[in-house]
């Protein structure tokens, strides 16, 4: 009878032991270990569909979200969820902008991010409605986009945060490469014209997201 009790004891220990966002994990769903891991996972999915799921231990409305969450990636095994524990990464969430749980952002390929948002199981229509309009099979040219490079630059300029970035130059275009004739001398190249922040350059920030 004693070793009867200790064994159920121990098996009442293990189910306690097990968080509620790690059950029904199905094999297209990851817990988030870095910001470099995030980073690495988006850049690595090529053309896959990515929801990340940015969740707190703590919050109701995540625990109570989670087994549809589990369902979804269920019946999408070709989208990846990645999850992110707000607790364990706070300076990262903060340096990317996630202020509100539960919160979710979707990535694909080279589209980059393609929307964010919160929701809980009284508006999960959202969730559902941005599942069906990003999920069926698309290709996008180019390469992964991943994170926002403002989002990238952020984050290498968090101390508590592991991640180095350095700012990609644009390209040149090949038409307008300089060509100087041997002895000729070189002039000094002219004064770049002063660009306020005006609605242009905002608009053309915007548009690319």
């Amino acid at each position: 009878m004693l070793s009867l009790y200790v064994l159920s004891q121990m098996n009442l220990a293990f189910a306690k032991s097990t968080k509620w966002w790690e059950k029904g994990l199905q094999p297209n769903m990851r817990e988030i270990e870095s910001a470099q891991d995030l980073v690495d996972s988006l850049a690595n999915a090529g053309d896959r569909l990515v929801v990340v799921d940015f969740f707190s231990p703590g919050c109701g409305g995540c625990r109570a979200l989670h087994p549809k969450i589990c369902q979804f990636a269920e019946q999408n095994p070709d989208v990846l969820f990645l999850q992110v524990n707000y607790e364990e990464h706070k300076s990262m969430c903060y340096s990317l902008h996630v202020h509100v749980l539960p919160f979710f952002r979707f990535y694909r390929g080279a589209q980059g991010r393609l929307c964010s948002f919160s929701c809980t199981n009284a508006t999960i229509k959202k969730f559902r409605d941005a599942l069906a309009k990003h999920n069926p099979d698309r290709c996008s040219i180019g390469p992964t986009r991943g994170l926002e490079e403002s989002e990238l630059l952020a984050l290498a300029a968090n101390k508590d945060l592991e991640f180095t970035y350095t700012k990609q130059p644009e390209p040149v275009p090949s038409g307008d490469r300089e060509v100087i004739a041997p002895g000729s001398p070189r002039l000094p190249p002219p004064a770049k014209p002063l660009v306020r922040q005006g609605s242009g350059e905002r608009t053309l920030v915007s548009s690319g997201r």
